[in-house]
This record gives C-alpha cells, sequence and structure tokens, in this order.
C-alpha cells in the first residue's frame, strides 16, 4: 500500500501525490496517530490539528517532498534499488523525535492543552509532526527533537 507517490510526468516536471491517510490505510499512512497495521499496539498519539487525516497528510507530504527533491526522475538521491528506493525520509520510516523505535516514534513536544504531539512550530504557531531525514554526513536520520 502507498500512501503517496512522487515522479514525473514528462522532463524537467516532478509531481507528488498524497491520499487521504484516514481512509487510504490509516494503519499505515496515519500512524502514529492510528492504531498501527502491525507491530506493538500502543494507543495512538494526538493528532495536533485534531485531524487524523489531516495531520498524516502532513507526514506522507513531507516525506514525499523531499524525495522529489533529492530524487525527482528516479535517477538521483536514494539507496537500494530504482523501482523500491529508501529515499531521504522513507530511509527513516516511523522515527520523529529521539529515541525511536519500531512502535515508538520517538521523544516529541506535547501540548499541554489538547495533549497533540509535535515536532515543529510553523506560521501562526501551528504544530506539526514532520519525519526524520536521513543525514549523510552522519549515516543516521536526523530529527527535529
Amino acid at each position: 500500500m502507498r500512501c503517496g507517490t512522487h515522479g514525473s510526468s514528462r522532463p524537467g516536471s516532478a509531481f507528488v501525490w498524497v491520499g487521504n491517510s484516514e481512509t487510504q490505510c490509516p494503519g499505515q499512512c496515519a500512524w502514529p496517530f492510528h492504531q498501527p497495521m502491525y507491530g506493538p499496539q500502543t494507543p495512538p498519539l494526538v493528532a495536533p490539528s485534531g485531524d487524523v487525516g489531516a495531520d498524516g497528510m502532513v507526514i506522507n507530504l513531507a516525506t514525499l517532498l523531499a524525495g522529489a527533491v533529492t530524487n525527482p526522475f528516479g535517477s538521483g538521491y536514494f539507496q537500494g534499488p530504482a523501482d523500491a528506493p529508501l529515499e531521504a525520509v522513507s530511509a527513516c520510516t516511523g522515527i520523529y523525535g529521539s529515541g525511536a523505535y519500531p512502535g515508538y516514534p520517538g521523544q516529541l513536544l506535547v501540548d499541554k492543552v489538547t495533549g497533540a504531539s509535535y515536532n515543529a512550530i510553523g506560521l501562526g504557531g501551528r504544530k506539526f509532526l514532520l519525519p526524520a531525514m536521513w543525514d549523510p554526513a552522519t549515516s543516521a536520520c536526523k530529527t527535529l527533537v
């Protein structure tokens, strides 16, 4: 199951597509805001916006935008086979904070009022959970917190 994809339709033109993560395989595409499909059945985190589908889409969009920038035409930065590449963020799947391991997204910031988990603050104080990104300088996944 794919939560989204990126590619190119013609030379010099890249695209990104993400689906509704709450209805399209939520245990994979909306985790950690939804119960996981496999592995430890830990309670889901509270989504920063209060909308599991939208916050899952933010994670998927961030993942795919990083892939589209670093590997827009399938011949850029990736590891493994070209038909199933590990890209800048997909190499760090499920890692959002320090100390992450399968089934645990890592240490995150928690909103004292809503209980929502996040690691980034955007325009207008909006809170987001963004995935870790592979850091080639350290050969490790780099998180925001």
